[in-house]
């Protein structure tokens, strides 16, 4: 735990490389997976990405002795996000990469990013904060951070909206505000925590040209399942706890009804509504 809410903060933050939601997806293979040939890091990762560099900078930036490490498992296209997120500001990158993490469940996800962010701490020292935003918007299970903080022992703190760290009687502790439909609610944690971000935290910085040429000299850590301690049969689809049985494209959505205003398009309208039992 940290000294003071002044002491420099590493911050790790979960991005994923996801299948871009412009184009239309399809499941593959015997697992029934996502095809990620035209994938981007996750938009809602952003978000947490965003909320990490306004801490880290709060105190000071780099310069001062915080990290900002963007961690990302998948393969070896999962990179891009670890590099788009160094373009957007990340001090340093992670790229979990193993070809027996194929078709890991939230469960197997969970594992693998709980022993890389030990590794990284027994790299960098002791992690403060585990920030992912709200979803993925592939898998869409949410399961992940809770998984991770549990495994990772951390206080869990989800959907905030803001975020910062404060000194509460000298102990730095993770402010969060919850927004609900009736309600607003500050919920507080001690250090270290796994926080996750919703849409409405910030607004995320885009990559600018210096960003992108700084990137290039960012290190990227590139780590396996043997690296981090991990068996593979832990993980993958050999590790799964849960398995896609079927799969199957939606059918195409029917054409509407269509009513012509010939002078009668009330009484049509009344009728297709009182057919279709809506009134």
């Amino acid at each position: 735990m940290q000294e003071s809410a002044t002491h420099p903060l590493n911050i790790v933050v979960l991005v994923k490389h996801v299948p871009d939601a412009q184009f239309d997806r399809h499941l593959t293979g015997p697992g029934h997976t996502l095809n990620r040939a035209e994938s981007i890091l996750s938009e809602l990762d952003e978000y947490a990405l965003e909320a990490a560099l306004q801490l880290a900078e709060a105190r000071g930036g780099e310069a001062a002795g915080n990290r900002v490490t963007a961690l990302a498992m998948g393969p070896a296209a999962a990179v891009n996000a670890v590099k788009k997120s160094l373009q957007i500001g990340a001090y340093a990158g992670v790229h979990l990469n193993d070809d027996a993490l194929a078709g890991s469940d939230a469960a197997g996800t969970s594992l693998a990013l709980a022993a890389a962010v030990r590794a990284i701490a027994d790299s960098q020292g002791p992690v403060d904060l585990v920030i992912t935003g709200m979803a993925s918007t592939d898998g869409e299970t949410s399961l992940v951070p809770a998984q991770l903080a549990e495994r990772l022992q951390l206080a869990q703190v989800t959907f905030a909206s803001e975020l910062d760290v404060a000194d509460v009687d000298g102990v730095p502790v993770v402010k969060a505000r919850r927004d609900g439909d009736s309600f607003t609610e500050t919920v507080e944690a001690p250090l270290p925590a796994l926080v996750s971000v919703t849409d409405q935290a910030n607004s995320p910085r885009y990559p600018n040209f210096k960003g992108i040429m700084a990137a290039k000299k960012k290190p990227v850590t590139v780590l396996t399942l043997a690296e981090i301690g991990v068996d593979p049969a832990q993980v993958g689809f050999d590790g799964a706890w849960t398995a896609v049985a079927a799969s199957a494209p939606r059918p195409p959505r029917s054409q509407g009804t269509i009513i012509t205003d010939d002078g009668t398009a009330g009484v049509q309208l009344v009728e297709y509504l009182a057919a279709q039992k809506l009134i």
